[in-house]
């Protein structure tokens, strides 16, 4: 075996074993996260939709419908039979009902996420090895297994877009090795991760395009795209819903028009005709978005800041972030962050076969420093809190909780809510809900009425509600908010005697529908609410 054969061997190895580390370590720490109750409504939203679609109803979900525009904005209650495709249109998420149907549970969503996102890895680096030698090809590897904009999300609740980077560095794979009968069905694929992932494919036919290497699909692959995202969000998500044009068009992109409702034409069109506001937001704020910008850069030692690729592809998805109103959006360990990583890596991979010369001694030391500055951001950033028992969540005024004290209440959670029968409907705080998700009903606190599938209106059977969360926190604004919302809910609920509380243990609540509250459990509840719920409410 020669020189370059070793070298090509030692490549493959090296980036197995950081994939397995990586699949070993996020995995763990995202399983973790979820068996300690800190996955929250987005997660269960997921479950309940693959909980559903197993049982016979596709994409349906009580836990989106209670997010749409006609509970939120005209007062209905949600519904048992709300289809979740008229908000997010998913239809990639069939690939892996099969899976979930032989391990039904949240937790298999973390393992197919995880999974998903470090073989995303190793076909990056048969994709850099079509331009580059094995060394250059596993630092870029490497560096894809730890970005934050990666990492961050892995450990997270699951979401639609872990799907596109392993799509998206698919469909470049097949074009760099002339796979057509692979290219066309990885890209109906990436449009059916999400009604707007046609963002992500434009990008890559705007290269095709602009670097004349294949004008022709690049051009077919603009079209489709575009001609997707019309027709799905302007025609197809309306049958189920009108969130699209009525929620999360305005609430994405309101600033652009005046009107309560629009469809992404309407959003187009005002943008194109509002320059300067483009611009506007294009660079508001602008520390925080060269922040973000240096976050995607930083694992890749910048340079995608200079490969004319990465812009090309990477752009049209910036954009739309940077568009979006909210703070949300630019935070690099945020869901919408991944959409970014295939452009910024492939363009990467391209500048570097024009500049081999470039990859000497100091540079690669420059860049491991990155990729360990990288890391050293990501654990430090404590993402979606999968590192709570490492990293306060809060220093002024002092967060924390140690490991032994957390699974203490972990243990009493367990105990609450093995009280609840596995089919009783039910309405819950914002962390317990995944764990509560496989089920046909199941609300998010304060919600306790639902509509069934006769269309009658019914209450949830059972309340259950995680004070102790919030309590630590109230001190800021959006954890008080809530803490008013879900105590005032409770007590509304106790004082019509429509539920009784049935348990109760650190914090941990549950009510009852037509229940008789336990005497001395509601003297518990009662000398929470006056001495220690009441000073926070206070702050």
């Amino acid at each position: 075996m020669g020189m370059n054969g070793v070298d090509a061997k030692r490549g493959w190895v090296t980036v197995g074993i950081g994939a397995i580390a990586f699949f070993t370590l996020v995995l763990g720490f995202s399983l973790h996260r979820y068996h300690s109750f800190f996955a929250n409504t987005d997660h269960g939203i997921f479950n309940q939709v693959f909980w559903n679609s197993i049982h016979g109803h596709l994409f349906q979900s009580t836990l989106s419908s209670g997010l749409s525009t006609n509970v939120i904005h005209h007062g209905d209650v949600p519904s048992v039979d709300y289809h979740r495709l008229g908000q997010h249109f998913t239809p990639a998420l069939l690939l892996w009902f099969p899976l979930y149907a032989l391990f039904p549970s949240p937790a298999t969503l973390n393992v197919i996420q995880v999974a998903l996102i470090t073989a995303a890895g190793l076909v990056l680096y048969a994709l850099a090895r079509q331009y580059l030698e094995p060394r250059p090809s596993t630092l870029i590897a490497l560096s894809f297994y730890g970005a934050n904009a990666v990492i961050g999300p892995a450990v997270g609740n699951f979401f639609d877009y872990s799907q596109i980077p392993l799509f998206v560095f698919g469909l470049l794979w097949a074009m760099e090795t002339q796979r057509w009968r692979l290219f066309w069905p990885l890209s109906l694929l990436i449009l059916a991760v999400r009604e707007d992932a046609g963002v992500v494919l434009c990008g890559v036919g705007l290269y095709l395009i602009f670097s004349r290497r294949y004008p022709r699909r690049g051009l077919a692959l603009c079209a489709l795209s575009v001609g997707y995202v019309v027709v799905v969000t302007t025609f197809i998500m309306p049958l189920f819903s009108a969130d699209i044009s009525e929620r999360f068009m305005v609430e994405r992109f309101g600033q652009f028009v005046e009107s309560d409702e629009a469809s992404t034409i309407d959003i187009i069109w005002a943008i194109l005709r509002q320059p300067g506001a483009l611009l506007q937001e294009l660079i508001d704020p602008p520390g925080k978005t060269i922040r973000y910008l240096l976050g995607h850069w930083l694992p890749l030692a910048f340079v995608p800041m200079v490969a004319p690729a990465s812009w090309t592809i990477a752009g049209l998805p910036l954009l739309q972030i940077l568009l979006q109103q909210g703070s949300t959006p630019l935070s690099i360990t945020v869901r919408y962050a991944i959409a970014l990583i295939p452009g910024l890596f492939y363009g990467s991979i391209l500048w570097w076969a024009h500049h081999e010369t470039w990859f000497k001694s100091w540079f690669r030391q420059f860049w491991v420093l990155c990729l360990c500055l990288s890391l050293f951001f990501t654990f430090t950033s404590n993402p979606h809190r999968a590192w709570f028992f490492l990293v306060p969540d809060s220093i002024q005024p002092w967060v924390y909780r140690s490991l032994p004290q957390h699974w203490q209440h972990v243990s009493k959670i367990h105990r609450i809510l093995d009280a609840i029968p596995d089919r009783s409907s039910v309405s819950a705080s914002r962390f317990m809900i995944p764990a509560l998700s496989s089920r046909r009903v199941i609300l998010k606190v304060p919600h306790v009425r639902y509509q069934n599938e006769a269309g009658k209106v019914r209450r949830v059977r059972f309340v259950v509600v995680d004070i102790s969360y919030l309590l630590p926190e109230a001190n800021f604004r959006n954890a008080r908010n809530d803490l008013k919302r879900i105590v005032s809910g409770l007590d509304t609920l106790l004082e019509k005697g429509r539920y009784g509380i049935v348990g109760m243990e650190d914090g941990v609540i549950l009510l009852k529908r037509g229940a008789t509250s336990d005497p001395l459990l509601f003297q518990q509840w009662t000398l929470m609410r006056q001495n220690t719920i009441a000073p926070a409410l206070e702050f």
